[in-house]
């Protein structure tokens, strides 16, 4: 025999804020109350019927019953940078020389970023640690450009004129070739 769905005493409360629920995930919370009390589903219905699992839905309903409600607090969501080994300013400060460098001509290695970035840290990271970091700081590997910034294409032209030509150009030989006969 299944037990009898607990929060009764909140079912009126859960009815009302039906129409008042904002988001897909507070409308989801008050349905997981309500079903179960008004229509007599089981949990694993009552998930089916709001399209989460049953543990997920388990825990809307626990939720709506421990705080009286929806409770629209501003509650710290989830996301952000929790596991950063430096905040955007630190690590903008930490790749600065590293760009200066680049921005001159020179080329960004990133053993050179993860090496520093050991010693910064105190610890060892994975290489990946410091393409994730270019990566935030829109960082793309560039590609060389076909001709240098300091070359001159009028000296360039000069030289292939009076460069000298040992061996004949093809098709230049002044015989056709071919089979006689």
């Amino acid at each position: 025999m299944a037990r009898k769905a607990r929060g009764r005493d909140l079912l009126e409360q859960a009815k009302e804020c039906l129409s008042k629920a904002k988001t897909a995930e507070e409308l989801r919370q008050v349905q997981a109350v309500v079903m179960p009390l008004e229509f007599g589903l089981s949990m694993e219905q009552t998930a089916r019927a709001i399209g989460v699992s049953a543990g997920w839905a388990c825990q809307l309903r626990n939720r709506f019953i421990r705080e009286g409600g929806i409770s629209r607090e501003d509650k710290e969501l989830r996301g952000g940078r929790r596991r950063a080994n430096m905040n955007v300013e630190e690590e903008d400060a930490f790749l600065a020389p590293f760009f200066d460098k680049a921005k001159e001509g020179g080329i960004l290695v990133v053993g050179e970023i993860k090496n520093a970035l050991d010693q910064r840290l105190g610890r060892k990271v994975a290489l990946a640690s410091a393409y994730n970091l270019l990566h935030r700081h829109d960082w793309r590997k560039l590609t060389p450009d076909k001709r240098h910034p300091k070359s001159d294409a009028a000296a360039q032209d000069v030289w292939k004129k009076n460069f000298p030509t040992l061996l004949p150009k093809p098709g230049k030989t002044g015989r056709a070739k071919g089979r006689s006969g």
